[in-house]
């Protein structure tokens, strides 16, 4: 299993449109995509614009196939519009 975390600093101002964005990403992967175990929003606590997403893929071809699904590529450029730098991605080896 692969884990990514996503940390994104969002414009202040923006996070309302970001939260939309993202809460309609987050419930087109949970319905569409299997191989994606965790895939959740969270707001960093004590700051306005500071997100993480916490993702969990069973294998390397579904963390590949999500890159390619129609609706992430879509929320792309909007994701891009309220960003207030670029994002921080980590990936992650399960530890059983």
């Amino acid at each position: 299993m692969i884990g990514v975390v996503a940390k994104l600093k969002i414009q202040d101002g923006k996070q309302a449109e970001f939260e939309q964005v993202a809460k309609d990403l987050m419930a087109k992967v949970k319905a569409n995509e299997p191989g994606c175990l965790t895939y959740q929003l969270y707001k960093a606590k004590g700051s306005a614009t500071d997100y993480i997403f916490m993702e969990q893929y069973a294998s390397s071809d579904a963390l590949k196939s999500h890159g390619q699904t129609e609706y992430f590529k879509a929320a792309g450029p909007k994701l891009g519009a309220v960003l207030g730098g670029a994002p921080e991605i980590a990936y992650y080896d399960i530890v059983e």
